[in-house]
C-alpha cells in the first residue's frame, strides 16, 4: 500500500470490480481504447491485476481517497507483453473514473508509482504509451517528467487499419527522475 497527500494506492478487492466495470463501459473513459469492455471482461481484468499484485507485490494499484473507501480508478506499474517492440520493460499507466478527472489525482498517484519503481524496484527506466490523440494522458506523462522518445509504434493488439493503432512512447530514466525530484 502506498499513500500520497490525498490518495491511497492499494490492492484491489472484490468491491472494486463493479465500479471498474462501469468505468470501462464509459465512452469518455474509454475514448482512446479500441472498444468498451463488457462487465465480464472488466471483472477478468480486475482479477488479473489483483493476481499480479499478489504475485509480485506491485502493479496497477486501486486508487481511493482516504476516508471515502471508494474505488476511483487505478494507477501503477505493469509489465507489457513481449509483443511490444520495446519489451522487456515496465510501464506506468492509469485509468480513472471521469468524475475524478482534472483534480491532479492521476499525476499525484503516478508520481508515487514512479518513486516506487525507482526507489523500491530499482528500475533504470519506466515507459508509458498511448494513442496519438490522447492529449490528457500525454500531459500526465509530461507532468511526471517523462519525455516523448519519438519512437512511435503500431500497437500489436490493435488492427493496423484502426485509427488508434499508432501509439507514442514516452520514457523516463532513473537519473532523469532523480534530477526532477531534487
Amino acid at each position: 500500500m502506498l499513500k500520497t497527500e490525498r490518495l491511497l494506492l492499494r490492492q484491489w478487492t472484490e468491491d472494486d470490480f463493479l465500479p471498474f466495470a462501469e468505468m470501462c463501459n464509459d465512452k469518455e473513459v474509454m475514448e482512446f481504447f479500441p472498444k468498451l469492455q463488457t462487465q465480464e471482461e472488466s471483472f477478468e481484468m480486475g482479477r488479473k491485476i489483483l493476481s499480479l499484485i499478489n504475485e509480485r507485490g506491485w502493479g496497477l494499484w486501486a486508487i481511493e481517497i482516504p476516508n471515502q473507501h471508494k474505488f476511483i480508478g487505478f494507477v501503477g506499474l505493469h509489465t507489457p507483453t513481449n509483443k511490444m517492440p520495446f519489451s522487456p520493460c515496465v510501464e506506468i499507466g492509469w485509468r480513472l473514473s471521469k468524475h475524478y478527472w482534472g483534480k491532479g489525482y492521476a499525476t499525484e498517484a503516478a508520481e508515487e508509482a514512479l518513486k516506487y519503481a525507482f526507489n523500491t524496484l530499482n528500475l533504470n527506466e519506466v515507459v508509458s504509451f498511448t494513442t496519438l490523440a490522447n492529449e490528457r494522458s500525454k500531459a500526465i506523462m509530461q507532468k511526471i517528467g517523462m519525455h516523448n522518445s519519438n519512437q512511435n509504434f503500431m500497437h500489436p493488439d490493435i488492427e493496423v487499419s484502426h485509427p488508434q493503432c499508432e501509439h507514442v512512447l514516452y520514457k523516463i530514466s532513473k537519473l532523469a527522475w532523480q534530477r526532477n525530484a531534487l
